[in-house]
């Protein structure tokens, strides 16, 4: 498939998307197999998560575009998928499900000598992050924090 056909189909299918109220995170087309295969990743526009309902729903509607299309005239493998869980912890939702869980947070070099902090995650308010390092609990103000991620702990 060539780079104009595969903006086209990524078009197509992106319309057919919002009709449902889902975003296009990725199309891949593998055509190193032989039927190639169409790997579509999707997302709810609202942020809930995708269920395996809602794949199936997606698969009659971008099938049947794909098909009115004639951008491919080959057989092929259509699969349909969320993007799964991230490592990286960004909604409140996340941060009450892991709490306990152990995270690595990044900091922000300006304000801290240390890059990488590794703890379990104890609270998390509007003003401030606090992990339990050790048995310890060490607050950390939000201005200073990059990044919090889901990780292995490390002694």
């Amino acid at each position: 498939m060539n780079k104009e056909n595969k903006i086209k189909l990524e078009t197509l299918l992106k319309k057919v998307a919002d009709v449902w109220d889902f975003k296009i995170c990725s199309l891949n087309i593998q055509t190193n197999q032989n039927p190639i295969v169409l790997e579509i990743m999707i997302k709810k526009t609202n942020g809930d998560d995708i269920s395996l309902d809602d794949c199936a729903l997606f698969n009659a509607p971008a099938s049947e575009e794909i098909e009115n299309s004639n951008l491919l005239n080959c057989s092929y493998v259509l699969e349909i998928s969320s993007q799964g869980v991230s490592d990286e912890l960004t909604s409140d939702r996340d941060f009450k499900t892991f709490k306990g869980f152990p995270v690595n947070v990044e900091l922000n070099q300006k304000n801290s000598k240390i890059k990488i902090l590794n703890g379990l995650l104890y609270e998390k308010s509007k003003d401030f992050l606090a992990i339990n390092i050790k048995g310890k609990i060490k607050k950390i103000p939000f201005d200073e924090v990059l990044k919090i991620s889901l990780c292995t702990l490390k002694d």
